[in-house]
C-alpha cells in the first residue's frame, strides 16, 4: 500500500468533515503530519479523477465535488495505488533450467494480483461517508 492513498484517504474524510468544506494544501497537511508539497500532488491526482475541485486565491483551497457516501475507497485506490501491492522485485530467473526458479515471478505476479482484486473488492464496500461517521461515533463514545 503506497502513503499517496492514504493521505487521499486523511484528506477526503478531513474535506467531508470541514463546514464549508474547504482547506489549503498547508491546512490538509497539517492533519495528515505531511508537507504540503505530497499533498499537493496527491490533491492534483485526486483533482483530475473527479473528486475535489480547487478555488484559487484568498480562502481558497480544495472542496468535495462528489458525495462523501458516493465515493469509495475502492474509487480512490484505482485512481492512486492500484496494483501497489505488488512487489518491484521477484525472486528467480525467467531463463533457468529450474522448475521453480523459472516461473516464481508468474506466480507470485497472479498471487498478488488476486490479493489486489480481493482488497479492491472490500474497498468497494467502504465510503468516505463511512469512514467519517465511523470517526464521528469515536468522538461521542
Amino acid at each position: 500500500m503506497n502513503s499517496e492513498f492514504i493521505i487521499a484517504v486523511h484528506s477526503l474524510v478531513l474535506l467531508a468533515h470541514r463546514p464549508d468544506g474547504m482547506a489549503s494544501s498547508e491546512e490538509i497537511a497539517n492533519n495528515v503530519c505531511t508537507n504540503p508539497v505530497r499533498v499537493r500532488k496527491v490533491m492534483s491526482c485526486l483533482r483530475k479523477n473527479g473528486f475535489v475541485d480547487t478555488r484559487e486565491g484568498s480562502g481558497g483551497g480544495y472542496r468535495l465535488s462528489r458525495e462523501p457516501g458516493n465515493m469509495t475507497l475502492a474509487d480512490v485506490y484505482r485512481s492512486l495505488a492500484a496494483g501497489s501491492l505488488a512487489p518491484k522485485w521477484c525472486s528467480g530467473d525467467p531463463e533457468s533450467d529450474c522448475l521453480v526458479g523459472s516461473n516464481m515471478g508468474e506466480v507470485m505476479n497472479g498471487v498478488f494480483c488476486g490479493a489486489d482484486r480481493q482488497l479492491e473488492q472490500y474497498f468497494e464496500s467502504i465510503t468516505i461517508g463511512q469512514m467519517l461517521s465511523q470517526l464521528t461515533a469515536m468522538a461521542k463514545a
